[in-house]
């Protein structure tokens, strides 16, 4: 007998198909209490925004969540391989935000954003600038921009290292408990348990031919991300943030395996903090330390 999931996403309160200029279609989800503040929240690479459920499950009762897939992620179907690049995933995540307003009325908004999301974010000309409906605040989540002590050279060799894991990685399994086994051996080692379970059922679906379980994000997709988004890395200057902002990194005296993690003590222009002992996953190992630390941030902003 199949015991019942630890982690179960719950049925969203609604749907909303946000559609971009391309064509390509964000499904944009909405959970928690419509009378408490708006919380947006965002993934990295290859993940889906259902796994992080762990951490945004702990705002249901006093925030409006919002949660949303990237382009070819998640929920949403895959489009043409050249339309995944970071440019339409800031354009996306700006019309997003946009859509939201516009559905269910504008009020200050704030961005809980994990790797590329947060990137994305920091790359976008309008969301920080903390007009009525856009983003007020934003907690970042590991963001894969800064540079560690070594400098570019280590930091070009850790993306070329992720791009080269993502090309191959098997894509296709029998069922999902096979993805979920090696998960819970290799990658989530640290995470709250039944992560593993919950991550197989978010980022797998059933393959086209019906053989077994595919990624939802092809790898080569993933791959495509990795090896492109450090040109975009470069370009953010942390000196001209345009809204508050709080940088939550995982553990830099730790080794990764998987993903890249960098040191983020040396930064002085943003308030940093990091979580002891977690890897870049850091929102399903220590869900409970992470929002402590994001309320913490937000009563000080009078944002809660």
């Amino acid at each position: 007998m199949t015991s019942a999931p630890l982690w179960e996403v719950p049925e969203p309160h609604s749907v909303d198909d946000v559609r971009h200029d391309d064509g390509s279609v964000t499904k944009v989800r909405r959970h928690g209490s419509a009378g408490g503040r708006r919380l947006l929240v965002g993934h990295g690479n290859g993940l889906a925004v259902d796994l992080y459920y762990p951490f945004w499950s702990r705002f249901l009762d006093d925030f409006d969540v919002f949660v949303y897939d990237l382009r070819n992620h998640g929920w949403n179907t895959v489009g043409p391989r050249d339309e995944h690049n970071v440019p339409n995933m800031i354009r996306d995540q700006e019309q997003v935000v946009e859509a939201i307003a516009a559905r269910y009325g504008a009020t200050p908004t704030i961005g809980a954003f994990h790797s590329l999301s947060a990137l994305t974010a920091l790359l976008s000309d309008s969301l920080g600038t903390g007009r009525t409906g856009e983003l007020a605040a934003w907690i970042l989540f590991d963001p894969p921009l800064f540079k560690p002590r070594l400098g570019e050279a280590e930091f070009d060799k850790s993306a070329d290292r992720s791009a080269e894991l993502a090309r191959r990685r098997t894509d296709r399994f029998r069922r999902e408990s096979e993805f979920s086994e090696l998960l819970h051996h290799l990658v989530l080692t640290r995470a709250v348990p039944g992560a593993a379970d919950l991550m197989a059922s978010t980022v797998l679906r059933e393959s086209a031919d019906g053989e077994g379980v595919e990624l939802r994000c092809p790898r080569e997709y993933e791959a495509q991300i990795f090896a492109y988004a450090r040109t975009y890395a470069f370009l953010v200057d942390l000196g001209s943030l345009p809204c508050p902002t709080k940088v939550i990194g995982s553990d830099p005296t730790m080794t990764f395996s998987y993903m890249p993690s960098f040191n983020l003590s040396h930064i002085n222009t943003v308030d940093y903090d990091f979580i002891p002992e977690s890897t870049h996953f850091l929102q399903v190992e220590q869900p409970k330390e992470c929002v402590d630390l994001m309320r913490e941030f937000l009563e000080g902003h009078d944002l809660l």
